[in-house]
């Protein structure tokens, strides 16, 4: 490996037909729910939630259907469930914030 030719990084999000599958990384304990930046293959969302007992994933996919304008039933956690690392899937988002917004497919 060169340093003109860097190893192409994994995305952190993809498509499955209209269901966007996004990699978190969750930041819990946050002074207000937001999108951060994409940090290696996934996307920092912070959250104004204790992570306790998965309360904070759940406080964060209300805040991600906000985001996305979307049902909370239209998201679905795969993995990660009380975990900072997650992996979701929004069924037909209306809505895409910036990091998805600018990145290539």
């Amino acid at each position: 490996m060169s340093l003109f030719n860097p190893p192409k990084s994994e995305p952190f999000y993809y498509w499955e037909a209209d269901t966007l599958v996004l990699n978190i990384l969750g930041r819990p304990n946050a002074k207000r729910d937001a999108i951060g930046k994409v940090v290696g293959h996934q996307l920092e969302v912070h959250a104004a939630a204790v992570p306790r007992m998965g309360g904070a994933t759940a406080h964060m996919m209300r805040y991600l259907a906000g985001v996305f304008d979307v049902p909370v039933g239209a998201i679905v956690v795969v993995f990660g469930e009380r975990n900072v690392n997650k992996q979701i899937r929004i069924k037909s988002p209306k809505h895409l914030p910036a990091p998805i917004r600018t990145q290539p497919e």
